[in-house]
């Protein structure tokens, strides 16, 4: 596929989903611009990438994924919205402010757009995202087709209503920072019980991974397999108790529940 890259911002998210298309089309198709210029530079060295300004990649770019956060894209969209009207040829917006309706994104550019929104995680980098997206009425299928060959390499994307798009994204954007403290939480428990720090991470993440690999691939629901490693009068049954005591479940629906309200707070 020989399509030009666009992404403006190279922060974290927008980083690794810019090393993920670079293996799909290539490094030489990839246009980074940031508003720390010493940065993008260094990043664009470090991965064989070229560092444009943004209005280059407006003017050039086939998909132009703005990896901006919500609070500055309104002016974002609005210094470029001249830019976006010069272009004569097809290109697509792709848009990963949390909260930001298509609708609103339209009105931001000042013009009627394909624009596909999505919502990354941080796994991306390391190539095992989970990838939400949608799209307005402009996006045709082979931009989607297309869209998902740039991102194959940054994990699972799966396409979504917009109206789910934000509880979706409380799950998939934000768990991994429950996730993050739970792994930690589990090393060091087991640091308690006499374990070395770096063994008793090994086996918390591994512990994790395989787990949640085990969901996906015998599609068996967690609570079934939580009863099978459950033996009676055992040591795990305890330590489900004392979850179950503290609200260790309740918790967690809590903290998606306030990430969700959060996301939607965002967007106005």
């Amino acid at each position: 596929m020989n399509k030009k890259i666009g992404f403006i911002g190279c922060g974290n998210m927008g980083g690794a989903l810019a090393l993920a298309a670079s293996k799909a089309v290539g490094a030489e198709n990839v246009f980074v611009s940031d508003i720390d210029e010493q940065k993008v530079t260094a990043f664009a060295s470090n991965y064989n990438m070229n560092a444009v300004t943004s209005e280059e990649i407006v003017q050039m770019c086939d998909f132009i994924f703005l990896a901006v956060k919500p609070q500055v894209l309104r002016k974002t969209c609005y210094d470029l919205s001249s830019t976006f009207k010069k272009r004569q040829d097809r290109f697509v917006i792709v848009t990963m402010a949390a909260g930001v309706a298509l609708s609103d994104l339209n009105e931001m550019c000042d013009g009627n757009y394909p624009i596909i929104r999505i919502m990354p995680n941080i796994p991306a980098s390391v190539g095992a995202g989970m990838i939400l997206y949608t799209g307005n009425k402009y996006v045709r299928d082979e931009d989607f087709a297309e869209f998902t060959n740039v991102l194959e390499n940054a994990g699972v994307l799966d396409k979504i209503d917009e109206g789910k798009i934000d509880a979706a994204s409380a799950i998939s954007g934000c768990g991994p920072a429950f996730i993050f403290m739970f792994i930690d939480a589990l090393a060091d428990g087991g640091v308690r019980c006499g374990l070395p720090r770096d063994k008793a991470l090994l086996y918390a993440a591994e512990t994790v991974f395989g787990s949640a690999k085990m969901v996906l691939e015998t599609k068996e629901h967690p609570g079934k397999l939580k009863d099978a490693v459950c033996s009676p009068s055992g040591s795990t049954i305890e330590g489900v108790l004392s979850l179950e005591n503290a609200s260790f479940r309740a918790d967690i629906i809590n903290a998606v529940s306030r990430s969700y309200e959060r996301t939607v707070e965002l967007g106005k």
